[in-house]
């Protein structure tokens, strides 16, 4: 497939489904990741990952083979803690126990002020809703980290995510979440901060497999070049979900590379 050439200094990634599937690595993605770093394009790593620390997340990218410093990561888990910081909160979390780790200094006693809803498939049960429920009716805010439909947990094998039990939560307690991670203008602004490119984000590119929730929302509205790959969480014709067209759609993450950085 052919793309227009844009000015590309920057490169937004997107982690889960576009480099690597649970343990397994996309078709020559650290080649690739490689490859793009040594064309003199900033890379960052933006992720809706909540079923990990970020610590431990790094840990296993770096284990995975891939080669990248552990500020280049950007997390909606730590947007969430950002928040949680900033507004005071005392949350009651419903988070897996290996992301849980990165909240360990935040005071969590009860009476909740703030619900926080990740990928927690161990709290997703009656009694662990049925307690954020009653926070909310009592008053709390519902934080949802992202509200994904699903995610690849493994190749060819989809599971719900978390945006069908922050929906539950909203219908339920009649009160709408606030949103952290992609596809929130906020989530996408930081890295760009990082890497300087705040008052250029027409030449950086977001690349994932999630048409709206990689490439839609404020990557669309801050201008980023979009680009989608059909692995992970990608269905045929996810393409034409786009309110505005994409700039390319690739089979893997080393094609559109291989276009993007030529040589």
């Amino acid at each position: 497939m052919s793309t227009a050439r844009k000015a590309l200094n920057g490169v937004l990634l997107d982690l889960s489904g576009t480099l690597h599937i649970d343990n397994k690595i996309t078709p020559n993605a650290v080649e690739a990741l490689q490859k793009l770093r040594t064309g003199g394009i900033s890379v960052r790593f933006v992720t809706n990952s909540t079923k990990t620390s970020d610590e431990r997340l790094y840990r296993k990218l770096i284990g995975l083979g891939f080669e990248l410093e552990r500020n280049e990561v950007f997390t909606s888990l730590s947007a969430a803690k950002r928040l949680v910081v900033n507004r005071r909160y005392r949350p009651l979390l419903l988070l897996e126990d290996a992301a849980l780790e990165q909240f360990t200094d935040i005071d969590q006693s009860p009476p909740y002020n703030a619900v926080v809803v990740g990928l927690a498939p161990s709290r997703f049960d009656y009694e662990h809703m049925n307690c954020a429920f009653r926070a909310l009716l009592d008053g709390a805010d519902l934080i949802g980290i992202h509200r994904a439909k699903y995610y690849a947990q493994a190749e060819n094998q989809l599971s719900m995510g978390p945006g069908g039990f922050v929906a539950a939560l909203e219908y339920a307690a009649d009160k709408k979440a606030v949103l952290v991670g992609k596809p929130a203008k906020e989530f996408y602004q930081l890295a760009l901060a990082d890497m300087g490119l705040s008052d250029a984000p027409e030449s950086v590119a977001m690349i994932g497999d999630d048409v709206l929730a990689d490439l839609g929302g404020g990557a669309q509205d801050l201008g980023l070049q979009r680009y989608l790959v059909r692995t992970g969480k990608y269905r045929t014709n996810d393409e034409a979900k786009a309110q505005v067209p994409l700039d390319g759609t690739f089979d893997t993450f080393s094609d559109l590379v291989n276009v993007l950085v030529k040589g």
